[in-house]
């Protein structure tokens, strides 16, 4: 534990600010931004070299909707109670206090990122897929389309991608903020691997100590600090506490310095954590779409999710499943091999028969058949009873052979992040246990829980999109804070 240390033992401060900002990713850069446009004075500490953060590595998906003009130009007309019923029906009621003003607030919050100079094209990618290889500016990256979600609210795309080639387009989004702190006179303290907290007699977060070179320094926050260090999927302390059943397989995303050390360093001065034990993980079967046409099945040869939910839904559920194993099923119309390699899913083999594949993949004789004939019964009339899956997506897997892929959780390679966090208010300060604050503390993004607390709800852009929004208010409430005396 990163126990704080009491002001009373600093003998003299190495530099001072009105905020200090605890990592440079884009919930930091955000913070930075708007602490400084509120006339602050505002030092960030970042462990690496430079800002950017697990940010600059991500498919810079901003899930944002409520009526952008993204939005408008793709034809959809989303509102923020829309947005929000969709959000709450996906996610559960518990962050609703989040969640209701991140939705009324995206429309003005993108307007802001464009005016930060983070380019978004007014094209949209109508298929299914993962992230976007090209530069159109909105995708479908949720389950808005998925049964019952779609039932509660208007289904539309809220996946806003940056404007740029490849597979990591976050890099323009922290490109763009990163210059604009510079021009505004954000300053940094690089390679300073941030402590403890230092709190006063009255148990105020009033600065950080940091190492930076070997050296203790002390950085005094005048007006608060805001936590902004990111999740904690390198921590194998914290990983073997919270995912104890975790197989050598998985993967985590982000960068080596998500190490939970901003949460850690929050909770031993009062802060209260939620959530702890989501994890959303990413081993998706599409692109190419047309293999959401096939089905999954588990070790029983049973069905138990829709197909054509949110790859990271998806996941969730074969985590579940007896022995975490789980098969791809096809037929040679729709067969092809997942176009996401690092996945590792593996081709099992192909069979002339359904009874043949019963017996390649060690199902109890009889069960896929039955699973297949009720399947392929009802998909010929354009129904899914069992899972409501989306008549687009059903097709009878009659023209054999057929195939299976191996997409099991402890096989294939699923890539994750941590979810829980920081518990926050709308207002980004920290709370604590008995629901009050911790005065002088604020947090943002990844070290926070997440809007969504599972993987069966997560949305590709939820990390992007309100770690940018609540950095912003982390800056300005921070600025509203009394000084520290």
């Amino acid at each position: 534990m990163n126990t704080p240390l009491p002001l009373n033992q600093i003998g003299q401060f190495d530099d001072e600010a009105d905020v200090v900002i605890l990592g440079y990713g884009i919930a930091g850069a955000c913070a930075a931004l708007e602490a400084r446009g509120a006339g602050g004075d505002v030092l960030v500490v970042e462990r690496a070299s430079g800002g950017g953060g697990a940010s600059a590595l991500s498919s810079g998906i901003f899930y944002i909707g409520a009526g952008t003009e993204v939005q408008k130009a793709a034809g959809y007309d989303d509102t923020p109670d829309n947005m929000y019923r969709s959000m709450i029906a996906s996610m559960g009621p518990d962050q609703a206090e989040l969640i209701r003003p991140y939705c009324d607030g995206n429309v003005e919050h993108f307007r802001w990122l464009e005016a930060q100079g983070i380019p978004f094209e007014r094209s949209y990618y109508p298929e299914k897929t993962v992230f976007l290889m090209t530069t159109h500016g909105l995708m479908w990256s949720g389950n808005e389309k998925v049964w019952p979600f779609r039932d509660a609210a208007t289904p539309a795309p809220r996946g806003h991608q940056v404007a740029m080639e490849g597979d990591t387009s976050g890099a323009a989004a922290m490109f763009a903020l990163l210059a604009r702190c510079d021009e505004a006179g954000v300053r940094a303290s690089f390679d300073s691997i941030a402590q403890s907290l230092i709190v006063d007699g009255e148990g105020r977060v009033c600065g950080v100590t940091v190492r930076q070179f070997g050296q203790e320094r002390h950085y005094r926050a005048r007006r608060g600090v805001i936590v902004a260090t990111g999740g904690f999927g390198r921590n194998e302390q914290m990983l073997a506490r919270y995912f104890p059943g975790l197989p050598d397989t998985a993967e985590p995303m982000g960068i080596p310095h998500t190490d939970g050390s901003g949460i850690t360093m929050a909770v031993a001065a009062g802060g209260d954590v939620r959530g702890m034990d989501g994890l959303i993980a990413t081993a998706s079967i599409y692109p190419p779409p047309q293999l959401v046409k096939g089905i999954i099945v588990n070790r029983l040869g049973k069905r138990f999710v829709a197909e054509d939910a949110y790859h990271g839904r998806t996941a969730s559920f074969i985590m579940e499943q007896p022995d975490q194993r789980a098969f791809l099923i096809v037929d040679s119309e729709i067969f092809a091999y997942p176009e996401i390699i690092g996945a590792n899913h593996s081709l099992v083999d192909g069979y002339e028969s359904i009874e043949a594949m019963e017996s390649g993949l060690e199902l109890p004789p009889g069960s896929l058949a039955d699973t297949l004939a009720v399947y392929n019964q009802q998909a010929a009339q354009g129904r899914d009873p069992l899972f409501e899956k989306h008549t687009d997506w059903l097709k009878p897997l009659t023209d054999g052979p057929w195939a299976a892929f191996d997409i099991s959780f402890n096989r294939s390679t699923y890539y994750y992040i941590t979810l829980g966090g920081l518990r926050i208010g709308p207002d980004a300060r920290v709370r604590r246990a008995d629901g009050g604050v911790v005065a002088g503390l604020y947090a943002a993004g990844a070290c926070t829980a997440h809007l969504s607390p599972d993987g069966k709800s997560y949305a590709s852009g939820m990390s992007l999109g309100p770690g940018s929004f609540f950095g912003r208010v982390a800056g300005r409430e921070a600025m509203r804070g009394s000084a520290a005396s």
